[in-house]
């Protein structure tokens, strides 16, 4: 398997801060956001359904190990001033943004998606993501998520310092042309 994609649909939530409470005379700790848990679900479900569609010859093959890299396009909702009004009602404004610059942070989505693979079974822990990155897209269809995940693959050649240097250049003149 060299990259395993999945595609989540839903409204994709962040992990934020934790309540701390006392039941018994024991600390509990308790996400604060209430959608934290229902994404989560849609991720592990989105894992399960590409078992049953065959995409994947079975969950067996995971957890995957080793160093992994995450890439995540999050599709959020457009919120309605990016529609127009009156007779063109519904449609986009020439000025809606495609990148969503407002909350949910991206490094909090990022939390709550990579944790919802781990309890999915897509890998053993989420400190295997040696490298993760994710883009808040606002959505024209369907709200949530593509997930690419794609083992590092080391070799001697690739550990040396030519070789990352290669890598990054490589990186840099994807992002910046």
């Amino acid at each position: 398997m060299n990259i395993l994609t999945i595609h989540v649909i839903g409204t994709p939530a962040p992990q934020g801060s934790k309540r701390a409470f006392v039941v018994n005379g024991k600390a509990v700790l308790a996400e604060s956001s209430k959608k934290v848990k229902p994404w989560r679900q849609d991720v592990k479900s989105a894992v399960e359904d590409l078992a049953s569609d065959g995409l994947v010859r079975s969950l067996e093959q995971l957890p995957l190990t080793g160093p992994l890299e995450v890439s995540i396009d999050f599709y959020l909702p457009r919120p309605g001033y990016h529609f127009r009004t009156g007779k063109h009602a519904g449609e986009l404004k020439d000025n809606a943004p495609a990148y969503v610059d407002k909350k949910p942070d991206v490094d909090k989505l990022l939390r709550s998606t990579l944790d919802g693979l781990k309890e999915a079974g897509v890998y053993r822990d989420d400190a295997q993501v040696a490298i993760a990155t994710g883009v808040k897209h606002y959505a024209n269809a369907a709200t949530g998520a593509r997930i690419a995940v794609r083992p590092l693959i080391a070799s001697p050649a690739a550990d040396s310092p030519a070789a990352a240097g290669e890598v990054l250049n490589q990186r840099q003149e994807v992002l910046f042309p």
